[in-house]
């Protein structure tokens, strides 16, 4: 049987082997699941939501609970030699090792995770993720059905590594809406200035760093140029946390200890010094656990729904156009359209230009159809808000009770109205009065400006200013911008290292300090010709170490409501001994 088989060249025996087993990959993968949907890869340019036309495909199994990626179907040994025995006959025997072996085979990974899966920490993680947070990491498996064809894809045209798909899982388990107590936003949780950078639109109407696609396009080209600054992968994730700036002077830093240490063994010896912050170290074992975990699904025993795969078509629309009527023209619930597009804040087309929106993926020819069915709408369902020129005589509250909402929420709408501080708003205002589908469509959430780590927050309390610590940023770095010494710096605060958290709140100023220039002019000059007329028994009795008498107390009250000088500069000059001498140094003050 055997020798009757023609013999067959070495070179056409692999290529044949080789369509062989992708043959029985194909027919072993259609047993497991549905083909994943195509997505469209191309990167958009930086910009507003710009037209994407993304092809939808069939919806996965429910019942599937395996990685999406074809690398980690696990192929039956059956399918496998019933299509290689279909090609080579008999010759098929001497190959039953090979297919073994290929049947045997677990899932693979684009990034080296294998050669750290015993490091301490990714085996913690590995733990963390299968036993006591199985839940809720089973609940980021399913959530992550809906977008992985999409950012692999995504991924692989901008050159990263597909499986850094897990990054977004470990910043915000794949929720398009996340938002952390630093204000980082979206799936990838950018800050607004480093969104800003990358090219997406952060502003009060739009903010692209809760869209899917366009934040995805933002974390490839951030990712990117991290990569290539620090030539590692697992560093350019360090940085994405941490900041660039501490990882590049870790690096230098460290240099000659690192000395012998390459590619992406280098953020591991990076960690071993007292210099990344615990969540940067913890960063990437995290991601490394992640991969290991998702893509074996299977083996932890994770059983999960999948979610219909992320798709769209895009329709230009009008500025001022409701999220509702784009529903309507489409066929679907507003809850879909807004689904579709969580960076579209205020329910509502921005008033100021047109936007291209996210609708169901139904085609070009649908998609047409679309656009004409929001022409035809009358202008009442077409329009989200009508405007009213202020008087002088009404208040917010007022025109919003008017309008059937709150005064809050007609705010979302009118950002820099100006009133009186009676609560009258100024006259000669137009002010935007949404209808009440625009609002019931509209998000609740924080204002996109804030940027709790931008390099000039600092913000103003009764204990002083405060500097909230930006990711990368050190005592020293902190200092020598507010013209302070560590040691000082530390002083204001307690701190006992000179570890800092980001998104902590430092003191860098005290409340004198941030006076009005001219009440620190007007005080040093009074203080000056006080001192100068002050007689040397003055002198001798407010330097005397005493407690502070009643008299004196006064004395300080009056200097300071008179605004000559500070309260630190009235207690200065207020004698501590004899009622007298208060007298006189009131009288001087005042």
């Amino acid at each position: 049987m055997i020798a009757s088989q023609p013999r067959l060249r070495g070179a056409t025996l692999v290529r044949k082997l080789c369509l062989a087993l992708s043959s029985a990959l194909v027919v072993a993968g259609c047993h497991a699941r549905a083909t994943p949907p195509q997505v469209d890869a191309q990167l958009p340019a930086p910009g507003p939501i710009e037209r994407q036309h993304a092809k939808a495909g069939a919806a996965r199994p429910s019942s599937i609970n395996t990685d999406p990626a074809a690398l980690t179907i696990k192929v039956r040994s059956a399918d496998v030699e019933k299509t290689v025995v279909g090609i080579f006959g008999d010759t098929a025997t001497f190959m039953a090792p090979l297919i073994d072996a290929i049947a045997t085979a677990g899932p693979t990974w684009d990034m080296d995770v294998r050669s750290y899966e015993g490091r301490e920490r990714v085996a913690f993680y590995v733990n963390l993720f299968t036993q006591s947070s199985r839940n809720r990491f089973q609940e980021k498996l399913r959530l992550s059905t809906r977008y992985e064809p999409m950012i692999r894809a995504k991924l692989r045209a901008g050159g990263i590594p597909e499986d850094m798909m897990f990054l977004a899982m470990v910043e915000s388990g794949f929720d398009p809406n996340a938002y952390s107590s630093a204000a980082a936003v979206g799936m990838w949780q950018f800050m607004s200035s480093t969104a800003r950078d990358v090219g997406l639109r952060v502003d009060w109407w739009v903010d692209e760093r809760r869209d899917p696609a366009r934040s995805t396009d933002g974390a490839i080209r951030f990712l990117g140029d991290l990569q290539n600054q620090f030539g590692s992968l697992y560093l350019a994730a360090a940085a994405y946390n941490g900041g660039p700036g501490r990882v590049s002077r870790g690096l230098t830093r460290f240099a000659e200890e690192m000395q012998g240490s390459t590619g992406e063994d280098r953020f591991f010896a990076l960690a071993e010094h007292d210099y990344l912050r615990s969540e940067t170290k913890n960063y990437v074992p995290q991601i490394i656990a992640a991969a290991l975990v998702g893509k074996d699904a299977v083996r932890y025993g994770f059983a999960y729904d999948t979610l219909a795969s992320y798709g769209y078509d895009s329709v230009e629309v009008a500025a001022g156009t409701p999220l509702s009527a784009v529903a309507t023209a489409s066929g679907v619930g507003v809850a879909t359209i807004r689904e579709l597009n969580p960076a579209v804040l205020r329910g509502m087309v921005p008033p100021m230009g047109s936007l291209w929106l996210r609708v169901p993926p139904n085609g070009t020819v649908a998609t047409l159809h679309i656009a004409s069915a929001l022409a035809a709408l009358p202008d009442d369902e077409r329009v989200g808000y009508r405007t009213l020129k202020t008087a002088g005589n009404e208040s917010a509250t007022s025109i919003a009770s008017n309008a059937g909402i709150t005064s809050k929420q007609l705010a979302w709408y009118n950002p820099g109205l100006k009133s009186t501080k009676k609560g009258k708003l100024l006259a000669g205002q137009l002010v935007r009065i949404p209808t009440l589908s625009v609002v019931a469509a509209a998000a609740n959430v924080p204002d996109p400006g804030i940027e709790r780590y931008g390099s000039s927050t600092v913000a103003a309390t009764k204990s002083g200013a405060v500097h909230i610590v930006k990711r990368g940023e050190s005592l020293g770095r902190i200092a020598a911008r507010y013209k302070l010494s560590v040691a000082r710096l530390k002083s204001l605060n307690g701190l006992r290292s000179d570890k800092l958290v980001a998104g902590q709140a430092i003191r860098v100023r005290t409340v004198t300090v941030a006076r009005t220039t001219a009440s620190r002019t007007t005080a040093s000059t009074t203080a000056s010709r006080t001192t100068a007329s002050r007689p040397t028994a003055s002198r001798t009795a407010s330097s005397r170490a005493a407690r502070p008498t009643a008299a004196r107390k006064a004395a300080v009250k009056k200097a300071s409501v008179a605004g000559a000088m500070t309260k630190k500069a009235a207690m200065k000059k207020a004698p501590v001994a004899g009622a007298v001498a208060t007298k006189v140094a009131v009288k001087r003050c005042g």
